[in-house]
C-alpha cells in the first residue's frame, strides 16, 4: 500500500483528520486516524477514527447514528494532515458533535472569553445510548 506510506504518521502512529462537510464547506470536527482507521475508512466509505480516550477504533456514528459518508480524502502538502470531505448522515442529519451541535467548532473567542455561537440541535442525552 504505497499510498498509505506517503503519510507522515506521528510518533504514536497517528495523523490528524479534519472532517469537512462536502456541501457547505463547514469544518465539522478533527479526530485522529491510525493506519487501520484509514484503511477501514477507505473500505467502508464511512469515517472511522482512532479514539485516543477509548484506545480503539471508533466508527463515527456507532452510538449516535451520526455517520459520516466519505466523498473524498485529501492529504496536505506536508503529508501530515488528512482532510475528509463528508456528508453527515443519521437520524438527525447535520449533527457531527457529541454536544448535539452541527460542528465541534461551536465556540468563538469574543472579548477574551469563549462564547457558544452554535445552537444545540438535539440534547446529547437523547442521542447516546
Amino acid at each position: 500500500m504505497d499510498w498509505i506510506d506517503d503519510i507522515r504518521w506521528d510518533a504514536a502512529g497517528l495523523v490528524p483528520a479534519i472532517a469537512q462537510e462536502a456541501g457547505s464547506g463547514d469544518v465539522l470536527m478533527m479526530a485522529w486516524m491510525n493506519r487501520e482507521a484509514l484503511q477501514r475508512t477507505v473500505e467502508l466509505g464511512e469515517a472511522v477514527y482512532w479514539s485516543r480516550s477509548r484506545g480503539r477504533l471508533w466508527h463515527k456514528g456507532e452510538e449516535s447514528g451520526h455517520v459520516q459518508k466519505v466523498e473524498a480524502i485529501r492529504l496536505d502538502c506536508d503529508g501530515d494532515v488528512l482532510l475528509l470531505r463528508v456528508r453527515q448522515l443519521g437520524f438527525e442529519p447535520g449533527i457531527a458533535c457529541h454536544t448535539g451541535r452541527h460542528s465541534c467548532f461551536y465556540r468563538e473567542l469574543q472579548d477574551q472569553r469563549w462564547q457558544s455561537v452554535e445552537p444545540v440541535l438535539k440534547d446529547p442525552q437523547s442521542i447516546y445510548r
